[in-house]
């Protein structure tokens, strides 16, 4: 059981405006198309209604049909400049993978594509089992690349060549804990990807990863039962002493404060954000007592 303190802690409270970052960028206009993988729910959802409210239009995709439905009605309540459009598809299917690329494209000029859907699984390595390690890696990692295969190709058609990808990357990318490899592997897999495609871009094509410590997310909140259970201690102290101990900061961030990083890499205020990555941890990684 977890207390009521703990409950409040990860509460998140609908986005406002004051929550936004907004940005005047030329490229942000109805005409172009941010892809926003995972967007019926968390951190995905957040950037989909940040984006929109930047005035870009939206290819909003995740398997949750009723989510991305959420995500709409978001958007119709905070009155967005920009509009958000479903795709409701299956990042391990290559066919729905061409198909996201493939509508994007007919809601306008795709320059932007956020890589943020993403799945968790807490065993040990020597209980971890090899289908659910094949489904994360193919949903946050061999979707981003396949994804951003696709995006890129378009991003170089554009008559000024300028777009990028920013995928969602996690201080587990940096260094890892006990019993997540499968999380643990792709998030180091999609820094990789990061810099791969910087290394083949400039002139106006980029790349960036961003990097939280622990979010207020279903995939958050999901697994601190689980991990509560592979360690042997209460729900409280996984939030108190695993996902906050070594964090100077003591809360956890909100999925707009992630969102709000997609919207400063992707417009011309990130133009030397490129293999780079955002690192918001509150100090995690790089600090400690």
């Amino acid at each position: 059981m977890e207390d009521s303190d703990t409950h409040d802690r990860l509460a998140v409270e609908p986005i406002t405006d004051d929550d936004l970052l907004f940005v005047d960028d030329e490229h942000f206009v109805a005409e172009t198309v941010a892809v926003v993988t995972g967007a019926g729910s968390g951190i995905g959802q957040a950037t989909a209604l940040a984006l929109a409210a930047n005035g870009l239009t939206v290819a909003a995709t995740d398997v949750d049909e009723d989510g991305l439905a959420e995500t709409v009605a978001e958007a119709d309540r905070l009155d967005t400049d920009g509009t958000v459009e479903t795709v409701v598809a299956d990042l391990t299917a290559d066919e729905d993978v061409r198909r996201i690329v493939d509508r994007a494209a007919d809601f306008g000029t795709v320059r932007y594509l956020a890589n943020v859907a993403g799945l968790q699984h807490i065993d040990a390595i020597e209980d971890f089992p090899m289908d659910q390690y094949d489904l994360m890696h193919d949903v946050m990692l061999r979707a981003p690349v396949f994804l951003s295969k696709l995006v890129v190709g378009r991003i170089r058609d554009t008559a000024d060549g300028v777009g990028a990808v920013g995928n969602m990357a996690s201080v587990h990318g940096h260094y890892v804990t006990a019993d997540k490899v499968g999380y643990n592997v792709s998030k180091f897999g999609i820094r990789g990807l990061t810099q791969s495609i910087a290394a083949e871009g400039g002139d106006g094509l980029r790349a960036f990863s961003v990097s939280t410590g622990y979010v207020k997310t279903p995939l958050v909140t999901d697994q601190i039962p689980d991990t509560a259970e592979q360690r042997g201690i209460s729900v409280d102290e996984v939030v108190e002493d695993v996902m906050l101990g070594q964090s100077r900061v003591k809360e956890m961030m909100d999925p707009v404060d992630v969102a709000n990083l997609f919207v400063f890499g992707f417009s011309s205020h990130g133009d030397h954000l490129n293999g780079g990555d955002l690192l918001f941890d509150g100090g995690m990684t790089l600090t400690y007592e």
